[in-house]
């Protein structure tokens, strides 16, 4: 396992405090969302300050995995109402940010976007390491196309060095594309079968943001709710659908499955696919509507029989 060189991380911890210090102290935010150290030694968790005496706390390391974009979503409550927010973001971070811009979740001119130069953070492992290495680094760094945030409002001076490693999605969804229908069916179904419809995967995603989800629904009852087998495969289809066009990458659902099922996989596919029809994917670009939220006279119609 080689090293990653992370040295930058200090000076941008500086930078961050500095920012979040003259922001919050000169009244141009009433908050700001950003990471922590946590309890664990090497460990990092998200905070919201709103004291300038406060951004002493503010850190970025390899341990800062969360997207703090969902704290903006469903964790309204903890967030101030009134003035504009600061928000420390990662470039898997800001695609979703703009992604909630585009569907009016959120507005630009209520957000102060401090950009991360990012070369990786730590994918999940049985002992939790605290070095970033080509072994330790999460998966979906290892394709990341935004490790430089543009049009933040402002964004430390570094540059991140991340070396060029086996894309293991792409990897992965190559062998998967190699199978039969059968044999992808059948791979699927094991993984499906795993779920226990704790529902993590849908609490950490920003664009699951509905105060009550279709699949919750009774009367009428879209989606069993008991983790059986035609239920299980019935929600993550569903998800996954409903994420086309749109997830950004951050891979937050899969890393907080405690069953390990491989649902950034699911959702790379359709990123994919999306990509390869319709020349879409998620960025920093804020639009208006997605390929399968939309119809133009020139959409392929060649799946009608």
């Amino acid at each position: 396992m080689t090293p990653i060189d992370t040295s930058i991380y200090a000076a941008i911890t500086d930078a961050i405090q500095t920012e979040a210090g003259r922001i919050l102290s000169e009244g141009q935010v009433t908050a700001v969302v950003g990471y922590a150290a946590a309890r664990r030694k090497g460990s990092a968790q998200p905070i919201v300050i709103s004291n300038p005496d406060d951004a002493q706390k503010l850190i970025f390391t390899a341990a800062c995995v969360n997207n703090l974009a969902v704290y903006l979503t469903k964790a309204k409550k903890e967030i101030p109402k009134t003035g504009k927010i600061g928000i420390v973001v990662k470039g898997c971070d800001l695609k979703a940010l703009s992604g909630l811009m585009g569907e009016s979740q959120l507005k630009r001119e209520d957000l102060y976007l401090i950009g991360v130069p990012c070369a990786g953070v730590l994918g999940s492992t049985v002992q939790p390491a605290t070095e970033l290495t080509t072994g330790t680094i999460a998966a979906k760094c290892t394709e990341c196309d935004a490790h430089l945030p543009t049009g933040c409002d402002f964004v430390p001076n570094q540059t991140p060095i991340t070396p060029e490693l086996e894309q293991k999605y792409a990897v992965e969804i190559a062998r998967l594309e190699a199978l039969t229908p059968a044999e992808r069916w059948a791979y699927w179904q094991e993984q499906f079968s795993k779920c226990i419809k704790c529902y993590a995967c849908r609490q950490v995603c920003p664009f699951c943001f509905c105060e009550q989800c279709l699949c919750d629904r009774n009367k009428p009852q879209m989606v069993e709710t008991t983790p059986r087998p035609a239920g299980n495969t019935a929600w993550h289809i569903v998800r996954a659908m409903h994420l086309a066009g749109r997830c950004a990458g951050c891979a937050e659902c899969e890393r907080v499955c405690p069953m390990d099922i491989p649902l950034n996989l699911l959702n790379r596919k359709m990123a994919k696919e999306l990509k390869e029809l319709y020349d879409h994917e998620a960025s920093f670009e804020v639009l208006d509507k997605g390929p399968l939220t939309m119809f133009t006279d020139k959409d392929d119609q060649s799946f009608i029989k």
